[in-house]
Parts: C-alpha cells; sequence; structure tokens
C-alpha cells in the first residue's frame, strides 16, 4: 500500500521537537508529528490533592485541550462550554497514568507535577503525540529539580511513549494520520516503555470484530513505532543515568 505521504506502512512520521519552547515551565517542549503539532509543559507545585497530604509521596497529573482552530472546524472552547467533555477526561487520565507507571512518586516530597497538552494543530494522534511529548517535558522539568538540589537524580525508570497501529483498507499501518484514522476498520493505541513493556493498550473495532493473530501483528508494529519514538526521546535527552 502506498499512503498519502509516500510513507511505508511501518513508518513512523517525521518528528520534530523542540526544547524549553516556553519560558516560565520547569520543562517545555513543541513536539510536531507530520501536521500534528502539541505543546507539552512540566510544572511543579508545592501541593499534593488531600488524599497524599502527610504522605511525604508526590503527585504527577495531566490535563489536555484543543486550540479552537486545531481542526479545519472551530472547536468550542470547554471553558465557554461550562464542562470538560467525556474525551478530554479519557485522554487526560491516559497521559498521567502513563507517565505515573515510570515514575518514582516517592523521590520529590509532597510535590504535585502538571503535564499540560495543548493541541495547536490537530492531524491524528494527538493523544499518542501528548504521551510522547510529554515525557520529554517531564524529564527536562526532573533535570530542573536536579539542578535545585530537590532531586539527586532523575526518578524515572524507564523511557515511555506512545503510538497508533490500525487496519485500514485490510492494511496494517503505524501512526494514523487523520485520513487514515477515520477510515479506519481497526484502530489502537499502544502505551510502551522503552524495555518493551506495555502500559496501556486501547483497541476498537470499527467495522468488525478482529483475530488474535491481527492482534499479534499490530502489537509487533506498535513495538517497532515504540523503539523508533524512543531513539527520537534518546537523541534528544540523552540517557537517563
Amino acid at each position: 500500500m502506498v499512503r498519502s505521504n509516500g510513507r511505508r506502512r511501518d513508518e513512523i512520521r517525521e518528528v520534530k521537537i523542540t526544547r524549553n519552547f516556553l519560558k516560565y515551565p520547569e520543562g517545555s517542549v513543541l513536539i510536531e508529528m507530520g501536521d500534528t503539532r502539541v505543546i507539552c509543559t512540566a510544572t511543579v507545585e508545592d501541593k499534593v490533592p488531600p488524599f497524599l497530604r502527610n504522605s511525604g509521596k508526590g503527585w504527577l497529573t495531566a490535563e489536555y485541550s484543543m486550540f479552537p482552530m486545531s481542526t479545519q472546524r472551530r472547536n468550542i472552547r470547554e471553558a465557554t462550554r461550562g464542562r470538560i467533555g467525556g474525551r478530554t477526561h479519557e485522554i487526560q487520565r491516559l497521559i498521567g497514568r502513563s507517565l505515573r507507571a515510570v515514575t518514582d512518586l516517592n523521590s520529590f516530597g509532597e510535590k504535585t507535577i502538571y503535564i499540560d497538552c495543548d493541541v495547536i494543530q490537530a492531524d491524528g494522534g494527538t493523544r499518542t503525540i501528548s504521551i510522547t511529548g510529554g515525557f520529554i517535558a517531564l524529564i527536562d522539568a526532573f533535570r530542573t529539580l536536579k539542578e535545585e538540589g530537590i532531586v539527586n537524580k532523575i526518578p524515572v525508570r524507564d523511557f515511555v511513549s506512545a503510538v497508533s497501529v490500525g487496519v485500514v483498507g485490510g492494511n496494517v499501518l503505524l501512526d494514523l494520520d487523520y485520513e487514515e484514522d477515520s477510515t479506519a476498520q481497526v484502530d489502537m493505541n499502544f502505551v510502551m516503555t522503552r524495555g518493551g513493556l506495555i502500559i496501556e493498550v486501547q483497541g476498537t473495532a470499527e467495522e468488525y470484530p478482529f483475530s488474535r493473530s491481527l492482534l499479534d501483528k499490530m502489537t509487533d508494529l506498535a513495538t517497532k513505532g515504540i523503539a523508533d519514538l524512543t531513539e527520537k526521546q534518546v537523541e534528544i535527552l540523552g540517557e537517563l543515568a
């Protein structure tokens, strides 16, 4: 299958990462994959949720939003609607779970790290790209804490990134753009570590149920995509030790 942008079926989109994109957060990046662009920031505050007070343990949480003209038609701001939509809640919780899975929350005291992911242009994969970019912002925030003497080392066990895989026209494709995603018969998102451990898998049969063997093929393709994304993260961040 020849994809519209000339990619092979097992090839991720071109990745561009700009660190220190904003002045004020402890960590910030602009991550671009194809035509999808997301600003990810990591901010540290000296407070924790009530259930963690006096525990000595920190917390990490995420927020996600889309710029009104990140898509072809204007999105109404959720603040205007007066409530956060179900999709936004789902994505925020996914980002938070994914990054907490590799973070030692006992290592930086009673502080909360906020990962904010703001989509300024959407062409598929906004949640997976938010996780990949959010991890880079998180590491830069921890390096800031290390410089300030708050932590002795980067309290992260492994790299983490995320990628989509789908079945389009009977072909298994890696890292779907919007056109591919909107016509996919099967659509999946994989969150994995550098070591190949799975943090979360989201899968949906859009048109027909799919087999275990197809799931295995999609998992293998996702593993390759995660390896490619981790390579990009290592190029930007270096090793974490």
